[in-house]
């Protein structure tokens, strides 16, 4: 009998030293979970256009410079599903920008 209960012993400290473990885990992982997850750690327009129609842009979405890229990025979507990058700079993307922005409100 008293085999048995010291064959215990370590089995239940080994069992509440794992539970302790993932008490301590938990909160961890719950935290992480809760962290903003950034898709492209890179520029993602290498070219761009001047401009572009607007009849043929269907949405456009601006990025802010940061971390991830040194200049602003203009994507424009297309009507037809294309994703073309213009250049922030250009009168006419600036326009464009514009025009968009005006057309939401």
């Amino acid at each position: 009998m008293a085999r048995a209960a010291t064959a215990a012993a370590p089995r239940a400290l080994r069992l509440l030293g794992a539970a302790l473990l993932l008490l301590l885990l938990v909160p961890a992982g719950r935290r992480a979970a809760g962290a903003p997850v950034v898709a492209e750690l890179r520029c993602q327009c290498l070219q761009t256009l001047q401009g572009i129609h607007l009849k043929n842009i269907q949405n456009v979405k601006v990025t802010p410079s940061g971390p991830h890229c040194a200049q602003t990025e203009v994507i424009a979507t297309l009507k037809n599903g294309q994703e073309v990058c213009l250049n922030p700079e250009a009168p006419m993307v600036k326009k464009i920008i514009n025009k968009m922005l005006n057309n939401s409100n």
